[in-house]
């Protein structure tokens, strides 16, 4: 193959990457603007662990409007995931087995539900702990303005929902030969490095107790990520990847 040949293969994926971002793009302007008709009704759910829309307040003029906004992509999002993540995954299909391949297709639609999952336990787990903690720190009576607190609470959603994809994530590095579950488990200190940062960053207070609530599902996921990598490689020899290793 000639060097103009090779030159146009390349641009050709990156035509063709171009064009799965921008049908990605589509499918979340569509979700979200879907996602309009129900935002009023996911702020006032938003808003349920700090005892409602009354114990806020508003200062400034455009500020609902950007609530609603916040909380229609966050939610269109979503609902767009399973289209972004096929259009992201169809991009590398082409190089995969008939084997791999029919494991990426399943991942689609599990990405929506191991991130529902992570907004699940953040809403129903993380944010009773959190938010009493916040607004009764030091005894100092509180009345957090709305956008700060939906900001906050969409923020801490949506990064816990991205952290549970990491078993899934893991499932199919593993499917497709990038790694194993005694790789993963030989680096186990540096995972627990790597959480404890990320628990760092993303826990809204920074108090050992919320960054423990916050470290320890991580740890999960981690050991859950091992468990899937087992499964994903069982019966299959992984001589490929020690080779690459060495």
């Amino acid at each position: 193959m000639s060097e103009e040949e090779k030159e146009m293969t390349i641009w050709d994926h990156l035509g063709e990457l171009r064009n799965r971002l921008f049908f990605a793009l589509i499918s979340l302007v569509v979700t979200t603007l879907i996602s309009f008709i129900f935002a009023d009704r996911f702020v006032q759910w938003l808003t349920i662990p700090i005892g409602g829309l009354q114990n806020l307040i508003a200062i400034e003029v455009t500020e609902n409007i950007s609530v609603f906004m916040r909380v229609s992509l966050l939610s269109g999002f979503i609902l767009a995931l399973p289209f972004i993540v096929f259009e992201l995954l169809a991009f590398v299909m082409p190089g995969l087995t008939d084997s791999e391949k029919r494991w990426v297709r399943i991942a689609i639609p599990m990405s929506s539900v191991f991130f529902l999952l992570g907004v699940s336990f953040c809403y129903f787990v993380m944010l009773p702990a959190a938010i009493p903690f916040l607004v009764s720190f030091l005894g100092v009576k509180t009345t957090p303005r709305l956008s700060n607190y939906i900001d906050f609470v969409t923020n801490f959603m949506f990064w816990l929902g991205m952290s549970f994809e990491l078993p899934l994530l893991v499932f199919i590095m593993a499917k497709i030969n990038l790694v194993n579950a005694k790789m993963l488990a030989k680096q186990w200190r540096i995972a627990v490095v790597i959480i404890a940062v990320v628990a760092a960053v993303v826990t809204p207070t920074p108090d050992p107790v919320n960054m423990s609530l916050m470290m320890a599902p991580l740890m999960v996921l981690y050991v859950l990520s091992i468990f899937f990598a087992m499964i994903a490689r069982r019966g299959k020899d992984d001589s490929t990847l020690k080779r690459k290793s060495e």
